[in-house]
């Protein structure tokens, strides 16, 4: 009896042990995380002209803007990002974006796909991957026809859309800021995930 109660207390002592081993590393993580600020350097802060934060919730990795333009239509803008290239993790990861249009009165939905994506943070660039026309906001039929695939498009076309998109303010300002925001948001909801797994720890120690 005396040897299993020896033994029990060993593995308990070894899973002490462990636990604060990983307590250890999970600290020197956040210490990390909070002393090195990438993007102290970076213009935060800012917010694209005329677009409104319309859902930012911290716990989630989406941002939704929205602004109505002069001629009343309606433009929302959702955005997150994209899948980690590499194992470092570069600045910045493409952004994926989808662009709502709607005209005042209507209920067609003008709908574009696409992304931001760039080798730096000054040289990135908006591209559509697909256009397509909702007969409403909660159209769901997922057969129907949307038009081909953007690339397929007559390159005048192609041009003409990407003005249109411009001209609804969907431009540098708004990447740049898309850009920042959601590297910014993921770092702090990755200290915020580290703090709990810390407190989740460190019950037992």
């Amino acid at each position: 009896m005396r040897r299993l109660r020896v033994n029990g207390i060993l593995r308990q002592s070894e899973k002490a042990l462990r636990d604060l081993d990983l307590l250890k590393v999970i600290q020197s993580e956040i210490r990390y995380e909070r002393s090195h600020d990438r993007f102290k350097n970076y213009p935060v802060g800012f917010y694209p002209r005329d677009f409104v934060v319309d859902w930012d919730f911290p716990a989630s990795q989406d941002v939704v803007l929205r602004r109505r333009c002069e001629s009343g239509e309606e433009v929302a803008v959702s955005a997150l990002l994209g899948p980690v290239r590499d194992a470092e993790g570069s600045f910045p990861r493409d952004i994926l974006m989808k662009v709502c249009i709607k005209k005042p009165g209507l209920d067609p939905i003008l709908r574009f796909d696409g992304g931001v994506s760039g080798k730096d943070y000054k040289r990135l660039e908006f591209n559509i991957h697909s256009a397509c026309y909702l007969p409403s906001p909660t159209s769901l039929n997922l057969s129907a026809y949307r038009g081909p695939s953007f690339i397929k498009l007559d390159p005048n076309l192609q041009d003409a859309l990407k003005e249109y998109l411009q001209a609804k303010g969907i431009g540098e300002d708004l990447t740049y800021f898309l850009v920042l925001h959601l590297h910014i948001k993921e770092q702090s909801q990755y200290v915020s995930w580290l703090r709990k797994l810390e407190a989740l720890v460190s019950k037992d120690n």
